[in-house]
C-alpha cells in the first residue's frame, strides 16, 4: 500500500499541473519611456527622465516582475534599467512595428510579471491589443507618467490605469 501512495500523488499532481497554468494571473505592466532629451534622433532621457525612471520601481513596489520589454530605443530601455538591474533581470527588445504579435505572445506567458517599456502610441495601442478593445488613444506628448496594469486569467482581462 505504501508503496502505491507516491505514484498515486505524483499522478495526481501531473493531472492537475494544467488547470493550476490555466488559472495562473500573467500581471503585465505597460509603460511610456520617461521625458526624454528632445536633441537627438534616439535621445536619451533627460534629467527629469532618469529620476522618474529611478522612482519607478518604488511607484509599483507591489509588483515583482519576472520578465522585461522594451523596443530598442535608448530612452525606453534607460526608463526599465534601474528597475531591471535592481531584479538582476535582463531587459528583452520587442519590435513596436509587430504589436499583435508582440501581445499575443504576451498572452501565451501564464502566472508571470512583464514590465513593457513603450511609446505616446505603441504602449496604448499594446493595451488595447491585450483587452480586445480600442479603449486607450494615444498619449499626449507631454503625458509620461501614465502606467496601465493589465491581469490576464482564463482568457479575460482587466485592466487598471495609474500614474505616478
Amino acid at each position: 500500500m505504501r508503496k502505491l501512495i507516491l505514484p498515486v500523488i505524483t499522478l495526481l499532481l501531473l493531472m492537475l499541473q494544467p488547470a493550476v497554468a490555466k488559472c495562473q494571473n500573467t500581471t503585465i505592466i505597460l509603460l511610456r519611456h520617461a521625458e526624454k532629451d528632445t536633441a537627438a534622433t534616439d535621445p536619451t532621457l533627460s534629467a527629469a527622465g532618469f529620476a522618474r525612471a529611478n522612482k519607478l520601481q518604488s511607484a509599483l513596489a507591489a509588483y515583482k516582475p519576472d520578465m522585461f520589454y522594451s523596443t530598442n530605443y535608448r530612452r525606453t530601455r534607460q526608463t526599465i534599467t534601474p528597475w531591471a538591474a535592481a531584479t538582476g533581470k535582463e531587459i528583452m527588445p520587442y519590435d513596436p512595428d509587430a504589436l499583435t504579435a508582440f501581445a499575443e505572445s504576451l498572452k501565451k506567458i501564464k502566472g508571470k510579471t512583464i514590465v513593457v517599456a513603450g511609446h505616446s502610441n505603441t504602449t496604448p495601442q499594446l493595451a488595447n491589443k491585450l483587452l480586445g478593445n480600442d479603449k486607450y488613444q494615444t498619449l499626449d506628448d507631454a503625458v509620461y507618467n501614465q502606467i496601465w496594469i493589465i491581469k490576464l486569467q482564463e482568457g479575460k482581462a482587466a485592466d487598471e490605469v495609474i500614474t505616478y
